[in-house]
Order: structure tokens, then sequence, then C-alpha cells
């Protein structure tokens, strides 16, 4: 049932830079990923926790890209969307907690799949409206249009920032 689910989609060629990994081809792009899968576990399977440092967003990347386009064989654009999105939620999490390590988990359930990111801060990230200037500020309003649901769950210490996106099944 799920091996071959996902290779529909593999013989058209990709435009976009780094898909390469999930070609079937080993790469540099997935070298990286397992290395990162190693150290620090598969979000997939239990909450990985990652240092709050800003090169913690591109092991974030990799593991959400393996897992949604190796682990769940869900397609690249559907890979591609969740890695932006774990780029914000990781972003805010790290510019703005303070905190020494956060926490990346990713569920799936039929016709969804959810990514969560837990930090020890209470303070609440803001959908600010967005000027065609603005740099910071955007990531929200990109979780906004490129999820079907987002939110934020406050937790004894600190909160769970979550999107879910639609999957179609086959």
């Amino acid at each position: 049932m799920g091996g071959m689910a996902g290779l529909e989609g593999m013989e058209q060629p990709q435009q976009r830079t780094g898909t390469a990994a999930v070609r079937g081809v080993p790469s540099i792009e997935d070298e990286r990923a397992r290395r990162a899968l190693d150290l620090f576990g598969n979000p997939a399977a239990e909450e990985v926790r990652l240092p709050s440092r800003p090169e913690s967003a591109a092991t974030a990347r990799r593991l959400a890209e393996f897992v949604v386009a190796r682990d769940w064989g869900l397609g690249l654009q559907l890979a591609e969307h969740t890695v932006l999105l774990v780029s914000e939620l990781v972003g805010n999490a790290v510019r703005h907690t303070g905190a020494r390590t956060f926490g990346l988990r990713m569920l799936r359930r039929r016709g969804w799949i959810r990514v969560e990111v837990r930090d020890p801060s209470r303070g609440l990230p803001c959908l600010l409206p967005v000027g065609e200037l603005d740099t910071s500020g955007r990531g929200l309003t990109l979780v906004d249009q490129l999820s079907q649901r987002w939110g934020v769950d406050l937790l004894p210490c600190g909160k769970t920032t979550w999107f879910e996106m639609r999957v179609a099944e086959n």
C-alpha cells in the first residue's frame, strides 16, 4: 500500500532547486538529511529537540522534507510548502523566545499532515498585516496562505505553534 503510492509524480522534471534528493538520486541534500536524522531523530516518530540557533532552521527543513517526501511519499509540492512553513515557525521560535532548544514534531492522519514546533516561551506570535516592503512579520501570513489550519496552543510551560495541510489520499 504505502511503498508505491508516492511514485506517480516522480517523472516530472523539477525546475526548482533543492529537490534532487527526492528524485531517487542520492545527493548531498540526502546525506545531510540522513545526518540530521542520525543526530536528532525522526520528528515523525517522536518530538525532536533542536538547539535554538539560526542554523537549526536548515536542519528542521531537511528533516521535514525527508519525512514528507521520503517517509510519507507525499510529493514535492507538499514537501516544498511544508519546508517553507517549518522555516517560518522555527525562525519564530529561534528569534523570539530566548530558549535553548525547541521541539519539532510531525504527524500524519488520513487526509492531513500536521507539523508542530514547541518552545518554552508563552509569548504569542502575532499575525500582522504585511506591507509589500516588510521583510519581517511575513512568516505567519505565509503560514496562513499555505496551510488549511494553523494555531497556537498554550502549554503550562511554553507553547506549540502548529499548522495542518490537506493531503490528497490515493
